[in-house]
């Protein structure tokens, strides 16, 4: 898994209850919610206690990713992260995940460009059993070079199936690699095909070396726990395994500054209707200034999100050339973030009228601004999102692990919703005026096999036979 979605509330009802209380969010959480210590070793532990059930979500952040691999080793953080489920001294292959299930518990991994991490939920009991077991596969994997040739194979199929099946997903990936001109945000998570195809136990083995060790990484308990019995556990486990010496921060490429917009097309015979792209370079919450990270995730819910939304407004009801449209900000990265655009056209509509009412809209929110009315909207809408989320324990530990992993303290966190409601109408204008900026932006056309330039179909002459 590469992306965490947006959750959505699950009934009218629950909407409405969760906006009546969304005006409360900021007192509600006036005291900290979580505590966080480090071990001798240099591990950070993160503990959010939530006594409602007797269940913990146990998660290990590594602050590693897909932008960290050497070069032409695109995909080895993914692929590390299959590995970690094979063997260790104490496990034997393939054993972590059934032992997890048999003690009653559930668990998964996920990779990202900035970090990798690790999850179980597991009854309270259990949970020191979990930790020596993470523990122990923080320093005593065992691989085989059979176990990471079946392995190979299994990714270059995820890969298959997850991206050169998908016509979108490959367009995502070309606009990804034209966006970032230096940075490695360019290569993709799951790698590229030619590099994966030659990945070796050596490779992992020493990607594994390198960055995993307690000093590069975050414990988050969140659940049926107090800080000192969480301490008492990670002491007895994770406090064991000497810190890495070599662990000495991220050293990445950076961006130069964009002068030029950019501009690409792809044409696949499995695309449905023409579709129109956009996505654009900004900064991350850890890389913005105060409180423009928060204005540019309100723009883009007025801009895109929802049928309530400017973009579907004007191109699916009042010019109905669009079937659908959205995107996003997506500001969690450790070095930047982007903002993403689409809209699917109509049946027979040119992606040129499209592109002209994308391009209308957001010139108007670049002169004119918002409503004060908009602004309130999304507001309400995204501490509802925040309250909603926070009663979830897995929400919460993926919250503060990803943030915490990714350079933002307990109270950038837990403030989140305090600076979302100081945001001004002013504010997001601004934002809008500097990141809605073509020189910061790729464009991306998708497109069926048989449609011309504009992206409008073109009947194919049926042939006929004499009989």
């Amino acid at each position: 898994m590469h992306n965490l979605g947006r959750r959505r509330l699950p009934t009218l009802a629950m909407a409405v209850m969760m906006l009546a209380f969304a005006q409360q969010i900021v007192p509600a959480h006036a005291e900290p919610r979580a505590s966080e210590f480090t071990l001798s070793n240099g591990m950070q532990v993160v503990v959010i206690p939530d006594h409602r059930a007797p269940v913990v979500t146990h998660m290990v952040w590594y602050k590693v990713g897909a932008a960290d691999e050497p070069k032409a080793t695109s995909g080895i953080a993914h692929f590390l992260e299959h590995l970690m489920f094979k063997s260790t001294d104490k496990i034997a292959v393939g054993e972590f995940s059934k032992i997890i299930s048999r003690l009653g518990g559930q668990d998964n991994a996920f990779t990202g460009q900035d970090v990798t991490s690790y999850h179980q939920r597991i009854a309270k009991e259990r949970l020191g059993t979990v930790m020596d077991m993470e523990a122990d596969r923080m320093q005593h994997l065992r691989l085989t070079k059979d176990e990471v040739a079946t392995e190979r194979q299994v990714i270059l199929e995820e890969r298959r199936s997850r991206i050169d099946n998908n016509p979108t997903a490959l367009l995502d990936e070309q606009m990804n690699a034209a966006l970032y001109l230096s940075h490695p945000y360019g290569i993709p998570v799951i790698g590229w095909e030619h590099e994966m195809a030659k990945l070796s136990r050596e490779d992992a083995m020493r990607f594994y070396k390198r960055y995993y060790a307690p000093n590069n990484a975050i414990l988050v308990v969140a659940g049926d726990v107090t800080p000192e019995e969480v301490k008492k556990l990670a002491e007895e486990t994770y406090g064991k395994v000497p810190p890495n010496p070599e662990v000495d921060g991220r050293k990445r490429p950076q961006e130069p500054k964009h002068i030029a917009a950019r501009r690409l097309e792809l044409k696949d015979p499995r695309a449905g209707n023409a579709s129109f792209h956009r996505y654009y370079l900004t900064p991350s919450y850890t890389t913005a200034k105060p409180g423009e990270a928060e204005a540019l995730d309100l723009l883009m819910k007025i801009v895109a999100d929802g049928a309530t939304s400017r973009l579907y407004k004007k191109l699916v009801v009042d010019d109905k050339i669009a079937a659908t449209s959205g995107g996003d900000y997506s500001g969690w990265g450790l070095d930047s973030g982007a903002i993403s655009i689409y809209a699917v056209a109509t049946n027979g509509t040119s992606l040129d009228k499209v592109e002209a009412d994308v391009d209308a809209v957001l010139d108007e929110i670049r002169t004119k601004g918002v409503t004060a009315a908009e602004l309130e909207r999304a507001k309400k809408t995204f501490l509802a999102d925040f309250i909603y989320e926070s009663d979830n324990q897995a929400s919460l530990a993926r919250r503060y692990g990803w943030s915490v992993a990714v350079g933002r303290s307990l109270s950038d966190i837990e403030g989140w919703p305090k600076a979302i409601s100081k945001v001004t109408p002013e504010q997001v204008k601004q934002a809008a005026a500097t990141y809605l900026d073509e020189r910061r932006s790729v464009t991306g056309w998708l497109l069926p096999e048989n449609a011309n330039g504009r992206g409008e179909r073109v009947e194919q002459p049926v042939a006929h036979s004499r009989s």
